[in-house]
């Protein structure tokens, strides 16, 4: 079974940017879709974005279209965010999931496997 491991989260002032890692121990990594979602305290977790395998194919939750970015390194096994652009409601607990031969479903349930979390805080 694939695990995921997400690095890259910290404390960034509004405006700023950076960037999330997600990086998986199997080798058919390129199998997976991978998918960014977050959990703000009190609230559910909701999705942020996907890709598919071969990484033609991303879909995003319309407030983060514009500010962040999804792509994927097969060859390194990594997936990433880059979040630009951040502001205080961006603060959350980000988390990778990996579903196989999955079509970037926004929909946590349809992912078996997940990461640790990296939490991300906006100061605003």
């Amino acid at each position: 079974q694939v695990q995921l491991v997400e690095s890259g989260g910290g404390l960034v002032q509004a405006g700023g940017s950076l960037r999330l890692s997600c990086t998986a121990s199997e080798h058919a990594f390129s199998t997976y879709a991978m998918g960014w979602f977050r959990q703000a305290p009190g609230k559910e977790r909701e999705f942020v974005a996907a890709i598919i395998w071969g990484g033609d194919n991303t879909y995003y939750a319309d407030f983060v279209k514009g500010r962040f970015t999804i792509s994927r390194d097969n060859a390194k096994n990594t997936v990433y965010l880059q979040m630009n652009s951040l502001k205080p409601e961006d603060t959350a607990v980000y988390y990778c999931a990996a579903e196989r031969w999955g079509r970037g479903n926004s929909d946590p349930a349809r992912y078996p496997r997940w990461g640790q979390g990296t939490q991300v805080t906006v100061s605003s």
